[in-house]
């Protein structure tokens, strides 16, 4: 339980810093994968998609850390989510031409070692 309690404060932390992070300075943090926000209705897009959702998610995590079936589902939603971002963004590394994107591949290794140590969780919280 101890490891589960682990892997979701840190994800609560940084999924929720994240959130507020694009909620609050969306050109800044959308220029950090070379995006460029260039109407109105972009910027608003990004606040509510990358900012709601990331702080959205924050919010059901620390919710599962008060209850033994939520924290279930929220490191099964965890693996799922970084698993399918980790897939897509290899299949657009592999269609766009992932050579020079650090961003990307930083962003994989991310992806990867939380769908990881939330799987790691999830085994450990079953067997438990």
């Amino acid at each position: 339980m101890l490891l589960a309690r682990v892997v979701l404060t840190i994800q609560i932390i940084i999924l929720f810093g994240l959130g507020l992070a694009y909620f609050v300075s969306p050109h800044q943090m959308a220029n950090l994968s070379g995006m460029l926000l260039l109407e109105s209705a972009a910027v608003t897009d990004v606040r509510a998609y990358y900012g709601g959702t990331q702080i959205g998610l924050a919010a059901f995590l620390g919710l599962s850390l008060t209850r033994i079936d939520l924290t279930r589902s929220a490191l099964t939603l965890l693996v799922l989510i970084y698993s399918t971002l980790a897939v897509a963004r290899l299949g657009g590394l592999w269609l766009d031409g992932g050579s020079g994107q650090t961003f990307n591949l930083y962003a994989l290794l991310a992806e990867v070692v939380s769908a990881g140590l939330s799987f790691w969780a999830l085994r450990s919280l079953n067997r438990g």
